[in-house]
């Protein structure tokens, strides 16, 4: 296979954007990408588009935002796609791309990933309800907090996780988030324990400091082959592995475990094949923490905790900046922000931030390998990517 490289990787302020347009903050994302790369890229370098976009038809009544990327980047790709897997849009259309470049459709592959979901919060909420099957279970008032509530009950029946561990998880990434400029709750700060234990409740045993928000923001990466990466950046940041899996059903109730997810064992024993690593050798992790009890599981699912350690593994510290394994340095979904479609592409920036040593005060020291996770649905839709410099 081709050796694909990542030259250019940039991510807006997350939050409450306001202050631009949807195309505004899809422009902004892309100048951000551009200012990683020593800046001698030109439009006509670029000949492949991918757009990681959930569902702009509901929350700013855009349609065909593929072209309209193309449009605002000032370029005429030889392929362009729209990708839309919900919340694991952006690995999706990064999954896409590589293999484009792989397939010689393209050499050099801008990914933007977008969402703009604060401006209609009635819309927010109808767009995240019909992401389960809406026939089958959202009319019966399954929900993503309802859903991963049963996860979170079932993982403290089966392991003995504790409410205290699922708010370490909250704690962590918002202390993470305190470090990043560009997290949406970075000028929160630090919260204490008890503030995140007796937050009020959202859906048992769940509460506010256990869920991520509906955000605002935009997130972009340029890949290219190893043959053309020197002349954009000395700092490529190679795809080394790369796995994707899906369960045999869109909802929770036809999934064979909810507190075990196959589909991610499956997506990232792909991926460590692919890169011939083990999941001992992950320096850092971007998970997605949609909710606490998700990342819980992922440390399990991934290989970084023996099943029923998720909780104790983020006990002792061992997630965290200083930990052996560092996951969510960016504060993750649950403080960075989870804007839909820009989700997996900012978790894929924040790597190759670090991997190129330029993460700042949440940088994590000697890294060399890092993996992003991105998941959809009631975890029944799983991206893992494998990166190295």
């Amino acid at each position: 296979m081709k050796e694909v490289a990542i030259v250019g990787a940039g991510v807006t302020k997350f939050g409450k954007r306001n202050d631009v347009t949807y195309r505004e903050l899809m422009a902004e994302a892309i100048v951000e990408a551009i200012h990683t790369t020593n800046q001698e890229i030109k439009p006509q370098d670029i000949d492949g588009l991918f757009v990681s976009a959930a569902q702009p038809e509901l929350l700013v009544e855009q349609a065909h935002v593929g072209n309209l990327a193309a449009q605002v980047a000032g370029i005429q790709p030889k392929i362009i796609s729209r990708v839309e897997m919900a919340c694991a849009s952006g690995s999706a259309a990064m999954r896409n791309a590589w293999a484009a470049i792989q397939a010689g459709l393209a050499e050099t592959v801008l990914l933007i990933g977008i969402e703009k979901m604060t401006q209609n919060p009635k819309a927010a909420s109808k767009s995240l309800c019909i992401v389960p099957d809406v026939e089958y279970e959202s009319i019966h008032g399954i929900t993503a907090y309802s859903g991963f509530a049963l996860a979170a009950k079932e993982h403290m029946q089966k392991y003995g996780t504790t409410r205290e561990q699922l708010s370490s998880v909250a704690v962590k990434n918002h202390y993470n988030a305190s470090l990043n400029e560009k997290a949406q709750f970075h000028e929160m700060g630090e919260i204490p324990m008890e503030k995140a234990i007796n937050a009020r409740m959202v859906s048992d045993p769940l509460n506010l400091f256990d869920c991520s928000p509906i955000t605002d923001g935009a997130s972009a990466v340029i890949i290219t082959t190893k043959e053309n990466a020197s002349k954009f950046t000395d700092q490529p940041v190679f795809i080394r592995g790369s796995g994707q899996s899906t369960e045999p059903s869109i909802g929770v109730s036809n999934m064979s475990s909810i507190s075990t997810w196959n589909a991610l064992k499956r997506a990232a024993n792909s991926a460590y094949e692919m890169a011939g690593i083990s999941p001992k050798q992950i320096n850092i992790a971007e998970t997605h923490d949609c909710f606490t009890i998700a990342e819980i599981i992922e440390y399990e699912d991934l290989g970084f905790a023996e099943k029923g350690m998720g909780g104790k593994f983020i006990e002792d510290g061992e997630s965290k900046l200083g930990g052996s394994l560092p996951v969510n340095t960016s504060g993750g979904l649950k403080a960075k922000g989870h804007p839909i479609g820009a989700t997996g592409l900012a978790q894929i920036t924040e790597i190759t931030q670090q991997l190129r040593g330029q993460a700042g005060k949440r940088q994590v020291k000697d890294a060399s390998i890092g993996l992003t996770h991105n998941l959809s649905g009631f975890a029944t839709h799983h991206v893992v990517h494998i990166f190295s410099n």
